[in-house]
């Protein structure tokens, strides 16, 4: 799927939604390793960007956004919209992610 047919919207422009497939979505829970808390609380203690866990954030997020397209495609949507994230703590220091939206098929106009 073309990630350009993939929007927080409610609409693609230039194109019409022509069959809605109902919700999809990707799902992924995560953890840092004890290495990499103490790495993360390192950093903490000089300010600043977090690095360790912005990229633990943007794995993550990734992982689940890929999730939700595989789901998308195997429903034969060839479009997302309306798409989210939410995110929960489990347990302490392990995160639930959760990217869904709606499949559609769009056509261009």
């Amino acid at each position: 799927m073309d990630h350009g047919m993939i929007t927080t919207s409610f609409q693609l422009d230039g194109y019409k939604i022509t069959q809605n497939l109902g919700i999809v979505r990707g799902i992924t829970v995560r953890s840092r390793s004890l290495l990499g808390n103490i790495a993360g609380g390192i950093q903490s203690l000089f300010g600043g960007q977090l690095s360790i866990y912005v990229e633990l954030c943007e794995t993550t997020r990734e992982e689940a956004f890929q999730l939700m397209v595989q789901h998308a495609e195997q429903r034969g949507a060839n479009a997302v919209i309306n798409m989210r994230y939410d995110a929960n703590e489990v347990l302490n220091g392990v995160t639930e992610v959760l990217a869904y939206g709606t499949a559609v098929v769009a056509e261009k106009i």
